[in-house]
C-alpha cells in the first residue's frame, strides 16, 4: 500500500511539473519567421531556462506596468516597442524589477530565473548579453505574447 501511494504521489508530481513547462514550437523552428524590426522600434526577448526548480512559479511579466507575457520554464517570447525607457517587473511574494533604455533597432534580452524567497520563490528578471541569450534561446519554446503593448 505504501509503495502504491509513493508511485501515485511521484506520478502526480511529475505531471504537475510537466504541465508547467513551456510547450510550443522551438526557437529554431520559428526564428526564421520572426519579422524584422520596424525602423523606430526595438525588440525585447523574454526567456526562462527549463529548470525544474520553481517550475510551478509562473508569474506574469510586466513591461512599464502592462502584462506582456508569462515567465514559463523553457519558454520565450518577444515584444517590439518604441525606443524609450522600460522597467520589467515580476511579482510573487515580492516584486523584482530591471530597468533599461531601448534604442531604435536594438534588441535586449531579459532572462527570468527563480530565486529563493521567504515563503515562496521569487522570479527575478535580469538583462543578459546577446551571446548568453542566444545559447539559452536555442532550446526554448515559443510561448507567444499578449497583445498588450507597454507603450500604449
Amino acid at each position: 500500500m505504501a509503495n502504491l501511494f509513493r508511485v501515485l504521489l511521484t506520478g502526480s508530481f511529475v505531471a504537475l511539473v510537466a504541465s508547467g513547462c513551456a510547450s510550443g514550437p522551438q526557437y529554431k523552428d520559428v526564428a526564421s519567421s520572426i519579422p524584422t524590426l520596424k525602423e523606430s522600434q526595438g525588440r525585447i526577448y523574454f526567456y526562462r531556462s527549463n529548470s525544474m526548480f520553481g517550475a510551478a512559479l509562473q508569474p506574469g511579466i510586466s513591461l512599464n506596468g502592462a502584462v506582456v507575457g508569462q515567465s514559463k520554464p523553457g519558454g520565450f517570447f518577444y515584444v517590439d516597442e518604441p525606443a524609450g525607457k522600460y522597467i520589467v517587473s515580476t511579482a510573487t511574494e515580492t516584486e523584482k524589477t530591471v530597468s533599461f533604455t531601448l534604442d531604435a533597432g536594438e534588441t535586449k534580452y531579459v532572462r527570468t530565473r527563480v530565486g529563493l524567497g521567504l515563503l515562496v520563490g521569487r522570479v527575478i528578471p535580469s538583462l543578459e548579453s546577446p551571446d548568453e541569450a542566444s545559447k539559452a534561446l536555442e532550446g526554448s519554446h515559443y510561448i507567444g505574447t499578449l497583445t498588450t503593448s507597454a507603450s500604449k
